[in-house]
């Protein structure tokens, strides 16, 4: 069993393939964190939770009840009775009192997991998860609080949630409710985070921690691209390879803040959860609130395992696609080819050039709909424009269909344009704030989501144009954040619901596309990388990385976003030359080796490229289908940093039973006088001989874990080289 309770001790033990997490009891029902960390396998005890020493608890030292409060490892903390460190739920009452005390009533223990209403989250049949749920009651507010932990024991995870439910007769405010904390004593720990920016998506920042506290969040109403729903704390000298790490990564696509916070005990709190900017919830009674997911996972052997964990476990237990194990077909996207210029001719004649390349489905981006020409107008019209698209969109998909290519579409649902009819008959369908203009961002409002009208007609619109015509694929776009919370549905009471019933919209209508359309290849994308999160991974086994397609500046993203989700889910292509972001030029293969760590697909016009770069697309889409099954199923392991080294960067793909590895090595800056430079490989059965494909050379797996790997010196910037190594 992964979860047993210790009754005499009165100790919750969670146990994964290779950790242990212990909970503890106090004698007046606090629940407080004992343990996180490698497998423990002899008897445990409740020491760490230090009640035999000052200032002992409140039923040996009720004098100092504040003090006990504001040094006891809690698993849940509240605000308002003596916990002056980060709270994870505050409450206010009636009389708009702050304070709540959560003590312990019961626990159940059930194969497998539950959904979560509304939400998305991670799920596994009963051989395969394992759930402890903790009741904890606040008597006075006729509050109560479930703690939900599902043990995943095969890929060393353990999901946590809270549903808080107002059982009184009053009506409360829950003014914070976060899904997750974790107390433990500094071991000096340093945190690791993904901040950038549009373009610069998830570049790893790493930090020692200090006193006080050090967050990332967003409340720009999506995960955002400044910073990424996942933190991890890792002790001193944590390589790819060795060190601890403790990481949360939150199952949400709204505002969030991922925090540690050190106090005067030298403790360490780490909390995630929905950010409390702009955040009320109103519980009324008998009504419940469910907190979104936290994937929680602990390495004892660096990032590297860290990493691996979590592929694993969103690969099998939070990708729903029917393409999650599938090889998802290339593609072209014509929105760097001809941006808004284009007509049915143009994408056919692109079709054509596709097809003689073995590129297998075209995807028209924006531009179709409406009076479309610029990005000024027309969202939220989703009716073909047949000034451009000439007999309908149906006679072009059959068309496309007849060259051999399937079909895949552009849309922006969530927003609308103030040029457009939709506008113009629903102006109030707009998030706006009474007597203030709405501010815009790229030409365009955000559709009131929490409003079931607005949520329907979105969801019927995009459904009509997916029925008429044979479309296998969808590119769901978001193109600006919100602002302007107001909204004319809503009334004084609930505007600060306003954030999470926008996302909870967002998922709605996600669900509603995936189940009429159970076979549709969907990809989600929010300016690039904007909503590159868990919960949007529910929905689409693939995201668009980045807007940034220069495959130089791809490195540092795809390796931020590879240490925590699986190379398959990257959206990534290969895009024309000079970038139309950086203008950097870069050769036609590397381009082709830098998608290959993602979803792998075209961003070009195939009509204008140069010849020779047209005869390479056939070799590089037949590389694809060699690779592929080895790319989105195997293991991971990140060998040399760009971002770190500023010289080259190289990664590793290996099949796992170790009979493959695929080794991708990009040399971003060339050296004069420099002799061929020797890395250390991973992912290698260091008692196997292993063959360089291409070659007839044999190397000992040993020799290429610990003694290293010559790569050749290569001649100029941005060259790229693949290593495919087959066991014996």
């Amino acid at each position: 069993m992964a979860i047993c309770f210790h009754e005499e001790k009165r100790i919750f033990q969670l146990d994964t393939k290779n950790s242990t997490y212990l909970i503890g009891l106090t004698p007046e029902g606090y629940l407080g964190h004992i343990y996180y960390g490698r497998k423990l396998h002899k008897e445990v005890n409740a020491c760490l939770l230090r009640t035999a020493e000052a200032p002992f608890t409140p039923s040996v030292n009720k004098r100092e009840k504040v003090s006990f409060m504001d040094s006891f490892p809690m698993e849940y903390p509240v605000g308002g009775i003596g916990d002056y460190r980060e709270s994870c739920l505050n409450v206010r009452n009636e009389l708009g009192q702050m304070g709540c005390e959560l003590l312990y009533q019961s626990f159940e223990v059930y194969q497998g997991k539950k959904r979560l209403e509304g939400l998305p989250a991670s799920f596994g049949s009963e051989g395969e998860v394992e759930t402890l749920e903790i009741t904890l009651a606040d008597g006075i507010l006729g509050l109560e609080a479930v703690l939900s932990y599902s043990v995943f024991e095969k890929e060393d995870i353990i999901a946590r949630s809270v549903r808080v439910s107002n059982k009184g007769s009053e009506s409360l405010q829950l003014e914070k409710v976060y899904s997750a904390c974790l107390d433990m004593d500094n071991e000096d720990f340093e945190m690791i985070s993904l901040c950038g920016s549009w373009a610069r998506e998830r570049h790893i920042q790493r930090e020692p921690l200090h006193y006080g506290k050090q967050s990332v969040g967003s409340v720009r109403g999506e995960s955002s691209h400044q910073e990424h729903p996942f933190i991890a704390l890792v002790t001193p000298g944590t390589t790819g390879q060795q060190g601890e790490v403790y990481a949360m990564h939150f199952v949400y696509s709204g505002n969030f803040l991922a925090q540690a916070e050190i106090n005067q005990f030298d403790s360490v709190r780490m909390v995630m959860g929905i950010h409390g900017e702009q955040f009320t919830w109103n519980l009324s009674s008998g009504e419940s609130f469910q907190a979104p997911e936290v994937i929680c996972t602990y390495s004892g052997e660096g990032l590297g395992k860290m990493s691996r964990c979590f592929h694993d476990f969103y690969r099998n237990h939070m990708i729903r696609s029917v393409y999650n194990h599938k090889k998802r077909p290339v593609l072209i996207n014509n929105w760097e080819a001809t941006y808004f210029a284009f007509d049915d001719e143009k994408l056919l004649e692109i079709a054509r050039e596709a097809k003689n390349c073995g590129i297998e489905m075209l995807v028209m981006d924006d531009g179709w709909f409406g009076k479309r020409n610029f990005d000024d107008n027309s969202l939220g019209d989703w009716i073909v424009n047949e000034e451009k698209i000439k007999g309908g969109l149906k006679k072009l998909v059959d068309q496309v269909n007849e060259i051999g290519l399937e079909f895949g579409i552009w849309f922006e649902p969530e927003m609308i344009s103030p040029d457009s009819e939709l506008y113009r008959a629903h102006p109030d369908w707009a998030l706006q704030i009474d007597r203030r203009e709405v501010s815009m961002c790229r030409n365009q409002y955000v559709l009131d989501l929490s409003r079931p009208e607005v949520v329907d007609y979105v969801s019927e619109a995009v459904a009509e144009i997916l029925r008429s015509a044979n479309i296998r694929y969808v590119k769901w776009d978001m193109n600006r954040q919100l602002t302007d919370l107001g909204s004319v549905w809503l009334d004084r009471e609930h505007h600060k619901e306003l954030f999470h019933r926008y996302v909870l919209g967002v998922y709605e209508l996600q669900e509603r596309l995936v189940t009429e359309f159970p076979e549709l290849l969907l990809e989600n994308c929010s300016g690039g990388g904007a909503r590159f999160d868990p919960g949007m991974l529910y929905y689409s086994p693939q995201i668009w990385c980045s807007d940034d397609t220069d495959a130089v500046e791809r490195l540092s993203i795809q390796e931020g976003t590879a240490l925590v989700y699986p190379l398959s889910s990257m959206g990534a292509h290969i895009s024309d030359c000079p970038n139309h972001i950086t203008g950097r030029i870069t050769p036609f293969e590397t381009r082709s080796h830098v998608a290959l760590a993602g979803s792998f697909g075209y961003e070009l016009d195939i009509t204008k490229i140069p010849e020779a770069e047209r005869q390479m697309i056939s070799g590089q889409v037949a590389m694809y289908h060699a690779y592929n099954d080895l790319v989105r199923e195997g293991d991971y392991y990140r060998i040399a940093s760009y971002q770190e080294n500023h010289r080259f960067d190289a990664w590793a793909v290996a099949s796992k039973d170790k009979g493959e590895v695929l080794v991708t090595y990009v040399q971003v800056l060339a050296e004069p006088n420099k002799r061929s430079r020797k890395i250390r490989l991973q992912g290698f059965d260091e008692d196997a001989l292993y063959r360089l494909e291409g070659t007839e050379q044999v190397y000992s797996g040993e020799m290429l874990l610990y003694g290293g790997f010559l790569v050749e010196p290569m001649k100029g910037d941005f060259v790229s080289r693949l290593y495919h190594f087959v066991r014996m």
